[in-house]
């Protein structure tokens, strides 16, 4: 019988997050702000209290310091609980004077923090993908099956199958095969994914990096039999397959790997569509995220559509259309702002900061007056001059300048990042 309590989960930070760049300029992949309130790394750690698993680990190397004073001021549990949420940075100590040199290795080199806990079973999540699963099916299938090691696992079509670790199973849902990311020979790697999803193409079974192991088995894995081994996906599963019985959980579900700007800035503009593939209103899948004691937002004169507000903003634009607003946003009169994600600001400037900025040419942090902004991101607390001109699209060559970066044709204008009155991209 599967109880919550023989479950720890571990979720992994990931690396530099190179293409997320420069949204993790500052910050790590699983503290970028997402839907305007959230950061990514809550959606995991909600997927775990929703599945009544409340014993976590976030572990992570690289810009830490907001991401440690989010989950600080975030997760909170009773006195009479044995639920955490806590950080494990990467560390010199004597066995090890290395970053974390991968996924697996990530692991190891924390084991003896996370193993001196009671448990038998070690979920292994990403700390950046976009999904609301309950892990209590998964780990019953895994319990039931009497497997080693389970992997979720989502149906995908041949167009997205070269961008995975792509699996074969047998009519048991035990993995017989593995390949990582294949360029070519696809036909050989079809599997029945069931009629719903051969009707739609999907017929490849992906990897989403998400694990259970026998908390036993992955400690003789990572210490006596794959030692110098650095990852999961690339090494270690496809070396346990055959060897140890590694079951495949088929989930699916809405599923996004935020790997990248262009399928960070879809995954945000798609929660404006009027049936959203990732529900925020779901009452048995709430997100969990900091409690922020801020005022409704107020909006002036504005036609909003297909928009996603959070609150704390002050809205006098003249139009807003399937974009995301996040906390504390101000944008200007006879502003535009349309497919972008502005993230708000982490503070109000007062009138008298204002004006005393004014005075020296520093536009208010927000958004100024009769601005035109399409195929955007703003990141946090950028102050936007008036007058301003940022159209975003496919005839924008890929580049990176000190105020904002171009990638896909998305514009990102960097935290903090001041555009003077005029400006123009």
């Amino acid at each position: 019988m599967y109880s919550p309590k023989s479950v720890l989960a571990v979720i992994l930070g990931g690396g530099a997050g190179t293409r997320l760049f420069p949204l993790t300029s500052s910050r790590s992949k699983p503290a970028v702000p997402i839907a305007g309130k959230y950061r990514l790394v809550d959606i995991p750690i909600s997927n775990c209290i929703n599945s009544n698993i409340n014993r976590m680990f976030v572990v992570t190397q690289f810009n830490s310091a907001s991401l440690n004073k989010h989950i600080k001021n975030t997760y909170h549990f009773s006195n009479f609980s044995t639920g955490f949420v806590d950080i494990l940075a990467a560390e010199q100590t004597p066995e090890s004077t290395n970053w974390f040199q991968g996924t697996a290795d990530a692991v190891r080199q924390t084991m003896r923090h996370i193993f001196s806990f009671n448990a038998d079973y070690i979920l292994i999540l990403s700390g950046d993908q976009l999904y609301q699963m309950d892990f209590a099916d998964m780990m019953t299938q895994h319990i039931e099956s009497k497997a080693d090691i389970s992997i979720a696992t989502i149906p995908v079509a041949a167009k997205e199958a070269s961008e995975f670790g792509i699996l074969k199973t047998d009519k048991s849902n035990n993995i017989t095969s593995f390949i990582e990311k294949p360029k070519s020979g696809l036909e050989d790697w079809v599997s029945d994914t069931g009629e719903e999803m051969k009707a739609k193409g999907k017929v490849y079974l992906a990897s989403m990096g998400i694990y259970v192991f026998n908390k036993n088995l992955l400690r003789d894995l990572l210490i006596e039999e794959f030692p110098d081994d650095q990852d999961f996906g690339k090494e270690i599963i496809p070396k346990s397959i055959g060897k140890y019985k590694v079951n495949s959980f088929q989930y699916e579900g809405y599923w996004e790997d935020i790997g990248n700007i262009h399928a960070f800035f879809e995954a945000n503009l798609a929660l404006t569509d009027e049936l959203p593939p990732f529900n925020l209103f779901d009452n048995s899948n709430v997100i969990y995220s900091r409690a922020r004691m801020l005022p409704p937002a107020k909006i002036s004169g504005t036609t909003l559509e297909k928009t996603v507000l959070a609150e704390g903003s002050i809205i006098n634009a003249s139009r807003v259309e399937r974009s995301v607003i996040g906390i504390r946003a101000r944008i200007g009169h006879g502003t535009t702002v349309v497919s972008t994600y502005i993230m708000g600001n982490d503070f109000y400037e007062t009138l008298d900061e204002m004006a005393h900025n004014v005075e020296r040419g520093i536009p208010k942090v927000g958004i100024g007056e009769r601005c035109y902004i399409k195929n955007a991101i703003i990141d946090k607390n950028c102050r936007i001059g008036n007058d301003v001109r940022i159209n975003g699209g496919p005839h924008l060559a890929d580049q990176d300048h000190s105020l904002f970066t171009i990638k896909d044709g998305i514009v990102v204008v960097k935290k903090g990042a001041i555009l003077a009155d005029g400006f123009n991209i």
